[in-house]
């Protein structure tokens, strides 16, 4: 029943209102969260969802329990230990936890999941799935504008169709500015350890400023933290992710673009405490706020009031349907 999101399913969403889990007997809410490989302060996608359970632990007061992945095998184990031990909801983070919480809410048919950046079909699952390259067209456009040599690049993480889907979007945006805008794009490596591998994000950060890029995207989780030292190094700029990373080199990050997974996470927690809990597929993109950009006091100075209205203006036709952003994983190609 797993299965990728695909265009089809993003408009069924949009079209069809989610389901109360009238399937699950309410149960009450112990919460818990596994984190994925890179930990729960990677700086970007794991600390989001942190920052999210942590905002409805405070305002409840309720505990969850936690795990944090350091091997891939230890994914359906913790899910499945969480179950076992009473907890409900349980989040799993990340698209690769969907073959073991697909298999373990199975066997705990009575217990809510939900799964961020997958989706897994069945009744007492909620997947939670973000537009990104509408965010990613966004940031795509800040770059080209901010660059000086008609040259930005892109450090993806692990080489999956999610990270071509950010890299796609981010390709669009940058040439919507200018046709004649270059865009090189390195991907870190096959592997999850693509995710936490400063050195080689900062070695194809240095290659890319070589050529002649003065902006680098990096959606590579931990190996984001060595793109973006390496800018700083060079007197060149960078663009974050997920989590708003401005604040890690104030005059060097561009910009971040956001990807809402804490609201994905705190809505999880906080719908099952106010027995608000639906199943089903979530798409979250501009119109839902589940994507965007970051401004704050620590790039403020690098965005004009010129850049910004091109890019609210871009946000906005993007939502009215105007700008037409293609997603790289309806079709597994960038062709628009």
């Amino acid at each position: 029943m797993l299965r990728k999101v695909t265009a089809a399913a993003a408009a069924l969403v949009v079209s069809t209102t989610l389901a109360p889990l009238s399937t699950v007997v309410a149960a009450e809410v112990n919460p818990a969260v596994v984190f994925d490989m890179g930990g729960k302060f990677d700086k970007s996608f794991n600390e989001g969802v942190f920052n999210g359970v942590e905002r409805f632990k405070k305002e409840t007061g309720v505990e969850y329990r936690e795990f944090e992945v350091t091997n891939e095998t230890q994914r359906e184990q913790a899910l499945r230990r969480m179950a076992q031990r009473g907890a409900n909801p349980v989040i799993g983070v990340g698209f690769a936890q969907a073959p073991a919480l697909e298999k373990v809410a199975k066997e705990f048919p009575k217990t809510r999941f939900a799964i961020i950046d997958a989706v897994v079909d069945l009744p007492n699952v909620r997947s939670i799935v973000f537009k990104e390259h509408e965010g990613s067209f966004l940031v795509g456009m800040i770059a080209a504008l901010k660059s000086e040599t008609g040259k930005v690049g892109f450090v993806g993480g692990m080489d999956i169709p999610l990270i071509r889907k950010f890299a796609c979007g981010y390709e669009q945006g940058a040439k919507y500015v200018s046709k004649d805008t270059e865009v090189v794009q390195n991907m870190t490596g096959t592997t999850p350890a693509a995710w936490n591998d400063p050195t080689r994000g900062s070695e194809l950060a240095k290659s890319q400023f070589d050529r002649g890029v003065d902006v680098i995207y990096a959606a590579a989780g931990g190996t984001g933290v060595g793109v973006y030292q390496t800018a700083e190094d060079s007197g060149k700029l960078a663009i974050g992710v997920d989590s708003n990373q401005n604040y890690l080199h104030p005059g060097t990050m561009l910009t971040s673009m956001l990807k809402r997974v804490d609201v994905a996470a705190y809505k999880a927690f906080k719908d099952a405490h106010d027995d608000n809990w639906t199943s089903g597929i979530q798409v979250l993109g501009l119109a839902q706020d589940g994507v965007g950009w970051a401004l704050d006091e620590y790039n403020k100075d690098l965005i004009t009031n010129e850049m910004r209205a091109k890019v609210d203006q871009a946000a906005a036709d993007i939502v009215a349907g105007v700008i037409d952003v293609h997603d790289y994983m309806a079709s597994d190609s960038c062709s628009y």
